[in-house]
Order: structure tokens, then sequence, then C-alpha cells
């Protein structure tokens, strides 16, 4: 009866979804008519179990709400509103339809081609790892994560991610205890999925589960006992659900275009509602007539309640719509960097701020030295960072010092990777995962763009990803290139709603930038890159070979109050009036190396380091550039797409009236040796051009 409950009152959603449309009062009509068997499944798993939950999980959304001890209407009115975009909708308040609230443990999620299955798995491992290092996270200590998605999404790459991550994970010997489920409908839109092959496609590693998911009592069974062999052994578990889709993909989807009448009528015998009713008439606990009369008497309940939920309050303003991206308070973020000094004499041989002045790479070192010994849930992971130390020593002894649950090495998948991060993350733990370089993150920028940055937008922060990436990348790195390990180019990324990226070119900045970036990620929950010039990782000189120009001390924690750097703070050298130059990453070297000899010139040059590609330093950019009235911009990014665009606009949308000259890097991939500095910016360019707009 409570499945049957849950079955019914899903497809009145359903039901509701259409005639809100076509009344022009809501918006989303995919639906779950023809998978309300996974019912069945939210029965047969615990209401604390984490859920990342398939766009059709309508019935499961329900008996979880139950399941929680919430009455009937609130279930229903948490989909109605989202139907109907209302901000009062407890999840995404009206930004999208989504099945999701904390109370119940389920992750909303905005993916319709399994893209969340990354994370699923990540939160599968963080639960087992929190146990591990004695960290709390939100979930109990025995709990599975339950991850739902439709046949069409197994081909897809951030699927075969999931699936292959978890099979690696067993095959390792890993605890990774989730439970996927497939809702295998038959169809992707309107593209058949082969007979036969969600079974054939699974990982030979998990254990395979079938059930019919128009059978309740067959699929409660079956997701009882996959449930336990994934909660008993701690491993994934694979429960290929067949259902059948009712109503369409969507309402304005016309079935009849590419699927025959007989089809759509042999799906119609095996409604999963109806055989639930079947069920409960032939036990004799219903009658038909009842069961009708109940139906009808629902739909005009459901009905009413969709009425009500059209005439809730909307979104109404873009500051509403977008005030959960980046709710960063700078007072937090400055009292949290500063706090996470800790009293860390035993723990190195030497003190960092006794061992000299370091370069750019051994401050990122020693910071996340410092900063694991603060923060016991925090864990440094990705490929060859644990007993190589990364590709450029960087994080080098930190597996010594911490040990391979903290500090340890993954399978070579960027997604994986992120996957564990975002997973980690959502579950309370602090993710710092590196990409090896920067050209990397593309073959998996949908975990950030599709997954973290979105995440603390549909749920109004009530899950977040405390996130910061690290990601050595740009280019003029000697000996060692190619576009693959010379990527000039982040524009992907900064059009990313929410997402800060840092670009330190000191060791300094690097040091209090880092922690900046790890307490906004624990204060707010922002998704950071930190973006890493690897030209410049083990760089000791400035202007002349010996003069140790680009080392940098380390500071004390009694001195990160003083030396702690802002979110959007950029950094200025000397005091020229003539001409500012704006710059970051490498560029900040050539351009102060350059500055010196215009000076000699007597041209007086002050050089603005952004620091903070994203969101740009504004206030500061626009102090500097009116102090000369003149700036040029030296950006090591590609002319088209590259940071200077943004400069620039930044700079006459804000009133400037100087003048303005850019000077880039070509429109061109990075080729290798020597051929690099024909497309790369120069110092001579810099030079050029500063001549060029001063005459």
């Amino acid at each position: 009866m409570r499945v049957y409950d849950a079955q019914l009152a899903s497809r009145l959603c359903d039901v509701a979804a259409r005639w809100l449309r076509e009344n022009e009062l809501g918006h989303y009509t995919i639906g779950s008519a023809g998978h309300e068997g996974n019912a069945a499944v939210a029965l047969a798993v615990r209401a604390t179990d984490p859920a990342l939950l398939h766009y059709r999980s309508g019935a499961f959304y329900l008996t979880r709400s139950a399941q929680a001890g919430r009455v009937a209407n609130e279930g229903l009115r948490d989909i109605l509103l989202g139907l109907a975009a209302s901000s009062e909708e407890p999840i995404a308040g009206g930004r999208h339809k989504v099945f999701g609230h904390p109370a119940l443990a389920v992750i909303p999620q905005t993916s319709t081609i399994a893209s969340h299955l990354p994370r699923a798995v990540g939160v599968a491992f963080a639960i087992e790892r929190a146990r591990l290092l004695g960290s709390a996270t939100r979930w109990p200590a025995d709990a599975i994560a339950v991850c739902s998605f439709g046949d069409a999404s197994v081909n897809h790459a951030s699927a075969l991610s999931g699936f292959n991550t978890a099979a690696y994970g067993t095959y390792r010997g890993l605890s990774l205890p989730i439970l996927f489920v497939c809702e295998d409908n038959g169809l992707g839109i309107s593209v058949r999925t082969p007979p036969g092959w969600v079974e054939a496609s699974r990982q030979g590693l998990i254990e395979y589960f079938f059930a019919d998911g128009s059978d309740v009592a067959e699929t409660y069974d079956v997701a009882l006992r996959a449930a336990a062999h994934a909660r008993e052994h701690r491993v994934p578990a694979y429960l290929h659900l067949k259902t059948v889709r009712l109503m369409g993909h969507a309402g304005s989807d016309v079935e009849i275009g590419y699927r025959t009448r007989r089809e759509i009528a042999a799906d119609l015998a095996h409604d999963p509602l109806v055989a639930t009713a079947r069920l409960l008439v032939e036990a004799g606990l219903e009658t038909p007539e009842d069961l009708l009369s109940r139906y009808e008497a629902e739909r005009d309940h459901v009905l009413k309640l969709a009425v009500e939920a059209s005439r809730r309050p909307k979104l109404t303003s873009a500051r509403e719509i977008t005030a959960p991206l980046s709710p960063r308070d700078p007072v937090t973020v400055a009292t949290a960097s500063a706090q996470s000094g800790t009293a860390r004499e035993a723990s190195f041989r030497t003190l960092p701020e006794d061992e000299g002045r370091l370069t750019l790479a051994q401050a990122i070192n020693r910071t996340l030295a410092d900063q694991m010994l603060h923060d016991p849930g925090m864990i440094v992971f990705g490929e060859d960072v644990a007993r190589k130390g990364g590709v450029y020593g960087v994080t080098r002894n930190l597996v010594r010092q911490f040990g391979t649950d903290r500090v340890f090495d993954t399978l070579l998948d960027e997604q994986a990777i992120l996957g564990l991060a975002l997973g980690s993350g959502v579950s309370d733990l602090t993710p710092v995962p590196e990409i090896q370089y920067l050209a990397y993150l593309h073959n998996a920028l949908d975990q950030i763009r599709g997954e973290a940055s979105s995440l603390s937008f549909f749920s109004q922060g009530a899950y977040r990803n405390p996130l910061v990436v690290r990601v050595p990348g740009l280019a003029y790195q000697k000996g060692f290139g190619g576009h693959f390990h010379n990527d000039n180019s982040i524009a992907a990324l900064r059009d990313i709603p929410g997402l800060v990226i840092a670009a330190p070119a000191r060791p300094d900045d690097a040091a209090a930038m880092l922690r900046t970036c790890l307490a906004t990620a624990r204060s707010h929950g922002t998704v950071c890159v930190f973006l890493e010039p690897i030209a410049l990782y083990h760089t000791r000189d400035l202007f002349d070979e010996g003069d140790n120009g680009w080392l940098a001390a380390y500071a004390p924690p009694s001195r990160w109050a003083e030396t702690h750097v802002p979110v959007g703070r950029a950094r200025s050298y000397g005091d020229g009036t003539d001409l500012t130059i704006v710059t970051f990453g490498n560029g900040l070297r050539m351009s102060l190396r350059a500055a010196v000899r215009l000076t000699q010139e007597e041209k007086k040059c002050r050089v603005l380091d952004l620091r903070w590609l994203s969101p740009l330093p504004i206030d500061d950019l626009m102090r500097s550039a009116e102090l000369t009235g003149n700036v040029l911009i030296a950006d090591e990014t590609r002319r088209t797409g590259g940071v200077s665009e943004a400069i620039v606009t930044a700079l006459i949308d804000n009133g400037f009236t100087g003048r303005i000259a850019r000077v880039t890097s070509q429109d061109s991939f990075v080729p290798l040796g020597a051929a690099a500095e024909q497309v790369l910016l120069s110092e001579q360019e810099i030079e050029h051009a500063a001549h060029k707009l001063l005459s």
C-alpha cells in the first residue's frame, strides 16, 4: 500500500505537470510514468542513504519523503512547486525542477546524461574514507550511496567513468558501497537501446541484479538483496530494472512519430501502477471500484495542490536568482584563513618559515602540509601525487607525512578524479585533487561546469562542494612541451558562474592564496581552481642569474592574518605614473623585467598582478588604471577568448577614459620546442607595445 500510494501520487504529478503546461502555469513535463517501480527501491534502502536520482524518480522521492516521517502533502508539494518554478520550492527555489532535499539525503541532480555517476562513486568513497580518517560526514558510517540513471545514459563517458572507477576500486580492494540503479525503458528520447545491451555493457567486477520494474514485489525483493550486498560487503552493486516509458519522453514529445501504436500499447500493458493495483486486488486488500474511486479523489486533490503551487511566489530578480552562486563573506574567509595555522612544530623537521626563501613549488608544498595538519578531513589526490610527489615535485613527501589514506594516487581518468572530489566534498571532507595539466581538465570539464559549480545554485546552498582543484598549467616550460603540457587557454573556465580562479605567480602569494581558497571552500562551499604556472615552479631569479629575486619567505601562522589575500584582490608593484601594465602568471615576471628597462628610459611604470582571474579584481584594476591613464594588458593567454578581453571590457564598463592596449599570445596551440616562442607573449612584445602606447 505504501508503494501504491507513492506510485499513484507520482503518476498524478505527471498528469498535473501536463495540465499546468497546457494552461501556461508550469514548465517541466519530463515525468516518471512507467518508472514508478523505483518506489520499491526506496523502501529497500534506508532513508539516510545518500541518493543521487534520475529525473524519472518521482515515486522514489515521495517514498523517501514518507520514510522520513513527512506527511504525504509535503513531498507532493515539493514536486508541484518545482513544476511551477516557485521560489518556495525547498531545494532549488524555482531555479530548476529537481529531486532533492537535505532532510531526505537526496542530492539534487540536473543532468539527464549520467554526469552524476562519478560524484556518486565519490560519495561512496567518502563514506568509507571518512571512517578510516575518523572524520565526521553527513552520512551514517554504514550508509551506501544510491544512484539511478536511464539506459541510454550508460553509454555516456561520465557513466562509463563511474562504472570503471567502481570496478577499479573493487579490483584494488577499496571499499565503495554504492547501488547503481539502471531504469531501463529501452529508449533514449527516440533512439532505441538494443535489447540486452544494459546487461552486456556492465562491468564484470560489479555484482549484477535484475528485476521487472513493473512488478513491485519482485523489485522490492531484488533491491533488498542488492542493497544488502553493497552494505554488507562495502562494494558496488548494479540493479537493472526493466521499466516502460509512458506518456512519452516529455510533454512536447510525439511518440507516434517514431514508435508504432502496437509498441505503445505493449508498454501500457506493463504499467507498474496498474500492476500494483492488480496485486492489491488479488490479495483481497482492495476492490477495483475502491481503487478507481481513490484514483479520482487523489487526482482532484493533486490538481488542486498544483493550482495552489502555480500561485506561489516566483523568482523575480537577477540578484535573487544568483544569490547561491558565490555567497562569500570576506571577514569569515579572512578569519578562517588566519586561524588555519596550528601548533605544528613537532610535525615538521624544519618549520617552513625557518627554511629560508622558497620557490613557488616549495611554498605550495608547505602550505598543503600546514593545511592538512589543520584539517584532518583534507585529502590530496590525483595522478602521480603520492609516491612520485607529482610530476614537478609539488606534493613531494606529503604521503610520508600523512599516509596513503590522505595522500593517494588515482586511476588515470580526470572525470574519476573530479568525481571522487565532488563526492568527498558534498560528504563534508575537504578534497584537493590535482589535474596533472590544464589541457587535461577539458577531458572532464562538465564535472566542474555541470556538477560542481551548479550544486549550490540548484540547492540554495543546502548542498555544497568545498573544492580546491590544483591545476598545473600555462606555458613557457622548457624541454617538455607541446599543446597538452603547455596550454594557455582558460576561456572554458572563466564563464562558469560562481567559480573562483586563482593564478598565483610568486611563492608568497601562492601560500596565502591557497589558504584563502581552502578557507572559502570550507566556509562557503566555494569551488576553486588553483592555477599554478608550471614554468615558475622552480624559478629562482628575477633579473639576473643568482639574484634569487623570485624566491620568497614563508610566513609563520602568526602573520597569516596580515598576509591574507582576499578573493579578488590584486597586487601592485612600483609607483610609476606613466603606464600601468596589467598582467598575471608568467606575464608578471616578464612585465617586471620589461618595466625596469622602460623605467631606465624614463617611462615610469607600475605593474598590477591580477592574481585572481575570476572574479577579476575590478576595484584594484580601476585604481591602478586611473593613476596613470594608460593601461597595457600583458596577457599570456590567447588573443581570442583570453583574459585581456575581459579586462578591456571591465575598464570600459567602469568608466575608464584613458588609453588601453593589449598584447597577447597568438590564437594558436602551443607547438613543441623553440617554435613556441613564435606564438607566446614575450618581454620584447610587452616593451614594444608600451613604447607604442606611450608615443
